[in-house]
């Protein structure tokens, strides 16, 4: 009994390094703690697949991934281009969560891939789940939300400076 408390106290402090549970309180992050499955990735796994369905959000544990994007659009099912521009690299160091742009985009389709760079340590937190408790408990929900609003914002704005250097580049090389 006394291991399983001191397991749900360190799983609890564990969680309260990620942004998404930031202000939250103990018993609060306990709620996500309860609903979180464990998954274990091996060496060069494929964690998420850009273009699939995804009905969950990520948390990284531990190990490290890498995020990649598809080069090009398909074009036809018969001309498949499978070049990726390699996006970032995340350590469970840093407390990273991904797979959150499923739970909310109309198709529910995965946005990038991730790639297990080293053996990895998941946590899984389902799309229902999710709700559940966000729709259970609105301050957690709000909570929650405001920082994955904050995250995507952060997001957003480095993809928007990646896209402009990249036009600024295509730009230079055309005019010369």
């Amino acid at each position: 009994m006394i291991m399983r408390k001191k397991q749900k106290i360190n799983n609890i402090i564990r969680l309260q390094e990620y942004e998404i549970f930031s202000g939250l309180s103990e018993d609060q992050i306990d709620q996500f703690c309860k609903a979180l499955k464990p998954i274990r990735f091996d060496k060069g796994d494929i964690i998420l697949q850009e273009g699939e369905v995804g009905n969950s959000i990520l948390l990284l544990l531990d190990g490290k991934v890498e995020i990649t994007l598809a080069l090009t659009l398909q074009t036809s099912h018969s001309q498949i281009d499978t070049r990726e521009k390699s996006l970032i690299e995340l350590s469970g160091d840093n407390h990273p969560f991904f797979g959150e742009m499923s739970l909310f985009s109309d198709d529910d389709k995965r946005t990038a891939t991730v790639k297990a760079i080293t053996t990895c340590q998941i946590g899984r937190l389902d799309k229902k789940d999710f709700f559940n408790i966000c729709n259970s408990y609105p301050e957690i929900g709000y909570n929650v939300m405001q920082n994955i609003s904050r995250v995507l914002c952060k997001r957003l704005k480095q993809a928007n400076q990646n896209v402009l250097k990249l036009t600024t580049a295509f730009s230079l090389m055309v005019e010369t």
